[in-house]
């Protein structure tokens, strides 16, 4: 069996983590070209090697190759767009050799059209200012407030209340999870922009 570690990412073979934890160096190996076993995984579609990867042996998930591309410039379907994007913080907005973002190249070869939309809509990923909804595919974490944060914040009780209580739920890191804090999110900000226009009226 090969021990070339390339064409084990490219196969997801089992034996690639054992040979990468006999020598975790490898795991950021890069051949001649610049392509790493980030690039492999992301391009094959082999996730929980991508996770893997980054999570345990430390790599760089911003990792260039000889065309100064990421592994989001090779990704050929949106699962693992997100895995990169919304799990990995990959830099969406890195350029590659002729200046083009991953959304720029894969939009003008036009073979992924679907990987295209989604980085369209997550483009704002990790780059929110607190005043606008997540994007859809957009995960949300909710944490501990104190009092005095949610003063300063000017929060809701009823809405903080409600994503607590959906944070709570066993399926809220599922699609159908994160829809739900999307719509209760996206509702709470239109209520707060209506509620915005109508003091402005009252005061003109």
């Amino acid at each position: 069996m090969s021990r070339n570690p390339f064409l084990l990412a490219a196969d997801n073979s089992p034996a690639l983590l054992p040979l990468l934890r006999e020598d975790p160096t490898l795991a950021s190996g890069q051949d001649e070209h610049g392509y790493s076993l980030v690039h492999a995984a992301a391009s094959y579609e082999h996730l929980d090697l991508l996770r893997t990867l980054v999570r345990e042996f430390d790599v760089d998930i911003n990792l260039r190759d000889e065309d100064n591309e990421t592994a989001l410039f090779v990704v050929e379907s949106v699962a693992a767009a997100r895995v990169l994007v919304e799990e990995l913080s990959i830099d969406i907005s890195a350029k590659n050799a002729e200046g083009q973002t991953a959304l720029e190249k894969i939009t003008e070869e036009d073979e992924f059209p679907l990987v295209a939309e989604y980085l369209r809509e997550a483009g704002g990923h990790g780059q929110t200012n607190g005043t606008s909804a997540p994007s859809e595919g957009m995960a949300v974490t909710v944490g501990t407030m104190t009092p005095a944060d949610e003063q300063e914040l000017d929060i809701d009780p009823e809405f903080r209340r409600r994503i607590e209580e959906l944070a709570g739920r066993d399926d809220f890191h599922t699609e159908e999870g994160q829809a739900a804090l999307r719509r209760l999110v996206q509702d709470a900000v239109g209520e707060q922009n209506l509620d915005d226009r109508n003091v402005r009226q009252r005061q003109e």
